[in-house]
């Protein structure tokens, strides 16, 4: 033991000039209650968060508050509109911003990704689309077209090769900056998104790299809309993906306030125009948690959720609609690894939108918003370390 070891030592004479400044430290706290104030501590949680925690699930209840406050810090992470913190499957703290309420929809933008996988997963489960054959655009399908190599595996795993460009790239100044995803979602290509999408040719061999595409999402949902209306009436394939999401996906989840935007293809939206309250979105979270599974009821086939959450050749930091926490530091980690539970998996969209779940913690947290990319870095950080209060949560 430490203190075993240092009674072998020989002590050290202090010399004597050093006495006065020790009994001047020592004097600190007299003159502290003399009248001159004491370094301050942090400041108490606001009434708002104290009362917004129903049950602090094992977290250090102040603490907790604090953090809540945190992320309700306008300056800092910008507007947050909800959060929601679920445990052992129970909301036990949620908050929200002006105007809003438990009931409003909010815009999960790309978490939409998470609902798309899930509605291919149902199709696989069904034996309409198969995962590792070539996936079913007729215009990848003629002789001689090397796309026809790409498989539904490939596109759900962001490894598609097709040329896409996601985030603007910022040129000489002279026009506004663009990227495929502005342009398929509000210019040249939003009537009809998945013809841009699958329009653009390979710019790397099918299954070699991954890139984060919005374009894979509109993709995916125009082969669900195909085999569940081959006619291809717009209005048809949106009933049709209607019906389907709401029997086989977002009912059995709970997810019953859930609105899905359409082109005027009829082809879901499923790379943004999703809104769902809070709460249902953390059913989504819950959902991907268990596995597939909603109260012992297994709704879509566990190997499918487990896939999800495994992942990418190309990407250890994503699965298939889902960032992971297994990404080395640096690379590409949108997550938090060694900091987390390496099972943590995050549902995450443009503008600061988060659906974290913790298998090990047995949490869900929700995060909906809108923050700049400075104030998004200050949120990132700040809801891991809410996460990091509930018991398990360090790594």
């Amino acid at each position: 033991m430490p203190f075993a070891r240092a009674s072998h030592i020989t002590p050290r004479v202090m010399p004597v000039r050093r006495l006065p400044h020790i009994l001047a430290l020592l004097a600190l706290p007299t003159l502290w209650g003399c009248g001159q104030s004491a370094p301050e501590g942090p400041p108490p949680p606001s009434n708002a968060s104290i009362a917004a925690i129903k049950d602090d699930g094992g977290a250090p209840q102040v603490p907790l508050a604090r953090a809540i406050d945190a992320l309700f810090d306008a300056e800092s992470v910008g507007k947050t509109e909800a959060l929601v913190i679920m445990k052992r499957g129970s909301v036990i703290s949620e908050r929200y911003g002006e105007g809003i309420t438990a009931k409003t929809r909010l815009p999960g933008w790309s978490m939409g990704q998470c609902v798309t996988a899930l509605m291919i997963g149902q199709l696989v489960s069904d034996g309409r689309l198969r995962l590792n054959e070539s996936a079913p655009v007729p215009d990848w399908q003629r002789p001689g077209d090397p796309r026809g190599v790409i498989t539904l595996k490939q596109l759900l795993q962001m490894r598609s090769g097709l040329r896409h460009e996601e985030n603007p790239v910022f040129g000489d100044g002279a026009e506004p900056p663009q990227s495929d995803r502005m342009r398929m979602l509000f210019l040249d290509g939003r009537d009809d998104m998945a013809a841009y999408a699958e329009a653009q040719p390979l710019e790397a061999p099918a299954g070699q790299i991954f890139e984060n595409s919005s374009a894979t999402a509109i993709i995916l949902s125009d082969l669900a809309a195909r085999v569940l209306a081959p006619d291809r009436d717009p209005g048809r394939r949106r009933d049709a993906v209607n019906a389907y999401l709401k029997n086989r996906v977002l009912g059995p989840i709970g997810m019953v306030s859930t609105l899905v935007g359409y082109d005027r293809a009829g082809t879901m939206i499923g790379a943004g125009m999703v809104h769902a309250s809070a709460r249902d979105w953390a059913k989504l979270g819950e959902f991907l948690r268990h596995t597939g599974s909603v109260r012992g009821a297994q709704i879509l086939p566990r190997r499918w959720v487990q896939f999800m959450l495994a992942p990418s050749p190309r990407n250890e930091g994503y699965g298939a609609g889902v960032w992971l926490n297994k990404a080395p530091p640096g690379d590409d980690a949108r997550l938090y690894p060694n900091t987390l539970p390496s099972s943590v998996f995050g549902c995450l969209g443009e503008y600061g939108q988060y659906v974290i779940g913790s298998p090990d913690q047995l949490l869900t947290v929700v995060r909906l918003g809108e923050s700049d990319a400075t104030q998004q870095r200050v949120l990132h950080q700040r809801l891991g370390e809410l996460v990091a209060l509930f018991p398990g949560g360090k790594e």
